[in-house]
């Protein structure tokens, strides 16, 4: 039996604005801290919309720097659709790379680490289709944004 490899479908860019972040300080694994989700925008191939305003990313920041991104928000499709967005990740790099990262510096992405994976779900039946799709990321962090490029694993 020959198993065929896993291939790529680009499905959306998510555009997500942030609000400042909110330090929780040092917990039983890491540094925690809570980053609100506030909006923004979804552009691709076959999910266009916005970013609704509620949500956040709950990270753990740990010796070395290593950010686990575990978020949950929600986007609303251009034509009216609810969908949910669970993405869990990593970012990490260079110390310095990930200070200017943390100062809000423009770095290119090339420089660290941030991948994702994602599950989203939806009740509307046009979209049926994202709650049976295993989805990955890749992204980058700004002062007060992050862009995931969001890919279907076929």
């Amino acid at each position: 039996m020959t198993i065929p490899a896993p291939t790529l479908d680009h499905v959306c860019d998510l555009y997500v604005e942030l609000d400042p972040i909110t330090e929780m300080g040092q917990g039983r694994a890491g540094h925690r801290r809570i980053i609100p989700i506030i909006g923004g925008r979804v552009e691709g191939p076959k999910l266009n919309g916005r970013i609704l305003n509620l949500g956040a990313d709950w990270q753990t920041v740990f010796d070395g720097g290593m950010a686990e991104l575990d978020t949950r928000y929600a986007m609303e499709t251009d034509d009216g659709a609810i969908i949910e967005i669970i993405n869990y990740g990593y970012r990490h790099g260079p110390a310095e790379v990930l200070a200017a990262v943390a100062r809000g510096e423009d770095v290119p992405v090339s420089d660290y680490y941030m991948r994702t994976h994602a599950r989203l779900e939806t009740g509307d039946p046009r979209y049926e289709w994202v709650n049976r799709t295993l989805f990955v990321g890749t992204g980058g962090r700004q002062k007060q944004s992050v862009k995931v490029s969001l890919y279907a694993i076929a």
